[in-house]
């Protein structure tokens, strides 16, 4: 009786807050944010400008001593490693989850613009990705399916050829269905019982023993090894359990190809993120044990999209998710006040003018590279 009077009372308020909170994002709309961040990022680089006048450390670069690594949070799910398998346990709603997250990573990896970026890669084709004329131009050369050029995707699937990165794969939940998607995927996380658990539960599978690899290790300790080794990086309900942002932004930027995809899921930081991600979810439903989650951990997406834009990276799409404890399945929403999804690139660095594609359209002047506008 409590639990429907709850879910109706949660609709009820999400409905309100569509009004209060930032609605469905894509590429058109974020035009507007970006405006309304210049003010903040030349307060940004005039700062970097003088900490390197001053000697000092730019922001973007980890020093030694920040880490992403929350020892109460290691603690907190080193007790839960053996539950990650179990589908009416703890962690049954991140099972449900994988409705939207997967497709969500595999409509937005397998999109024009990344197997554009993948169909480069491949063939060495020199490329712009500054705006949005290059698609065009690529469309001109492959028509209008781009998604078996060059063996880019196979047939069921979708994301072969892409390495992907699963930050707190823990038993991996996610990495395996990346994997059956076709891509190459190593999950990592700190708690090292946590991976063995992954590692147990994929060696059932023949067809993920050599797509899906784990690691027990942080993200900084592998961002040592793998410097621009990733088409794409997933960091799923991760973000809020972590000690630094700012180090996971720098080190998702050092661990990802140019023009590759970062994609996160996580919860708001709102009043109403508080009530049902918390008293809700913790204390009264009891959907994750209780203190699974601090909101001053939180982060809004705008927070978020400032962080990375800082970073190098620019947001491609946000959007709102909730979840039904009633039917125990997520779902897409306009608002973004409880959980919301987003999908960030990492840009490329400009290239010259003069120097736009490698071969034009031109072909009675071999060598004149064409540009546009």
């Amino acid at each position: 009786m409590y639990s429907k009077k709850l879910a109706r009372l949660a609709f009820g308020l999400l409905a309100e807050s569509t009004f209060k909170y930032p609605l469905t994002r894509s590429v058109s709309s974020r035009l507007n944010a970006v405006r309304s961040l210049c003010s903040w990022t030349v307060c940004l680089h005039h700062r970097q400008r003088n900490q390197l006048s001053n000697g000092l450390t730019r922001l973007n670069v980890r020093t030694v001593s920040q880490s992403t690594l929350d020892p109460a949070e290691v603690r907190k799910f080193q007790a839960m490693a053996s539950k990650w398998w179990d589908l009416q346990g703890e962690f049954a709603a991140l099972h449900s989850m994988n409705d939207l997250r997967v497709p969500f990573i595999r409509d937005q990896a397998g999109n024009s613009f990344f197997c554009w970026l993948r169909w480069a890669e491949l063939t060495g084709l020199a490329v712009s990705t500054s705006g949005c004329f290059g698609l065009h131009c690529l469309s001109k050369l492959l028509g209008d399916n781009l998604l078996n050029v060059h063996g880019i995707q196979q047939l069921g699937k979708p994301l072969a050829g892409l390495r992907i990165l699963d930050v707190g794969c823990g038993g991996g939940v996610l990495s395996e269905p990346l994997g059956r998607l076709g891509a190459d995927v190593l999950g990592i996380d700190p708690v090292e019982d946590s991976v063995r658990t992954a590692e147990l539960h994929s060696s059932y599978d023949p067809d993920l023993r050599e797509r899906v690899r784990y690691q027990a290790c942080t993200l900084e300790e592998l961002a040592e090894e793998e410097v621009e080794g990733f088409h794409a990086v997933v960091a799923s309900e991760v973000v809020e359990h972590l000690a630094d942002l700012d180090a996971f932004a720098s080190c998702c930027q050092q661990v990802l190809k140019p023009g590759g995809s970062l994609f996160i899921t996580t919860l708001n930081k709102t009043n109403l993120s508080y009530v049902f991600g918390i008293l809700a979810a913790e204390q009264l439903l009891r959907i994750v044990p209780s203190g699974t989650h601090d909101w001053e951990k939180f982060v809004s997406p705008e927070d978020l999209e400032r962080l990375l834009e800082s970073f190098g990276f620019y947001v491609e799409a946000i959007r709102g998710m909730m979840y039904n404890p009633l039917t125990g399945a997520w779902s897409w929403q306009k608002s973004t006040a409880i959980n919301y999804a987003l999908h960030a690139v990492k840009r490329k660095e400009e290239p010259q003018p003069d120097r736009v594609w490698a071969e034009s359209d031109n072909q009675d002047e071999p060598g004149r590279a064409t540009s546009y506008s």
